[in-house]
């Protein structure tokens, strides 16, 4: 199985999420990767699709992992792959959500200035799915105590999916390392 990590935004693959899940995935057969995403979301999924479409395996020989804007992505690549995501309190409609945030910002990781444009927006705006096929391909992680985004979009949005609500937590979900083994058994179909 082949597992595609998709950090969120202003994040990176140094996110205390990815480098767990890299962590665990070193010790199996499974391969993960995890590419640093530009700011530019209609790149973002031009670089997911690569990894998926360009190994010649079949779409069902993937995985995809999404945290806050990545879950975004990973939902997006589900329904045209037909892939399993498990998505970590994942972004629903960015589009409003990072609106405020057009001009220069930093990476959280490495401080690295980068530019956020309104055109985004746009292209966020052409990745919305409305409503989810087959919710057996997801698995949701959602805190309420989420600082960012709200959890009661995310439990609406992934109706009938396997989902588990963390009472408290925050964005980040700090106790992330407690959900290694669910995230990646659900990810290869050993959960």
């Amino acid at each position: 199985m082949n597992i595609l990590y998709l950090h969120g935004f202003r994040s990176s693959p140094q996110s205390m999420k990815a480098r767990l899940m890299a962590e665990h995935f070193a010790l199996t057969e499974h391969r993960f990767v995890c590419p640093q995403l530009p700011a530019s979301p209609a790149l973002a999924i031009e670089i997911a699709r690569d990894f998926i479409e360009d190994r010649g395996d079949s779409a069902k020989d993937w995985a995809v992992i999404g945290s806050s804007l990545g879950g975004y992505y990973a939902t997006f690549l589900a329904e045209q792959y037909g892939c399993r995501a498990a998505v970590l309190n994942p972004a629903v409609i960015p589009a409003d959500d990072l609106s405020s945030y057009v001009g220069e910002l930093t990476s959280f990781h490495n401080g690295e200035p980068f530019e956020w444009r309104a055109e985004y927006l746009h292209e966020l705006a052409e990745l919305r799915i409305e409503k989810i096929t087959r919710p057996e391909r997801y698995l949701l992680l959602a805190a309420t105590g989420d600082e960012v985004l709200d959890w009661r979009q995310m439990y609406v949005h992934y109706a009938g999916a396997k989902q588990k609500i963390i009472q408290g937590s925050d964005h980040a979900i700090s106790e992330f390392a407690v959900y290694v083994d669910e995230v990646a058994g659900f990810c290869t179909g050993d959960a």
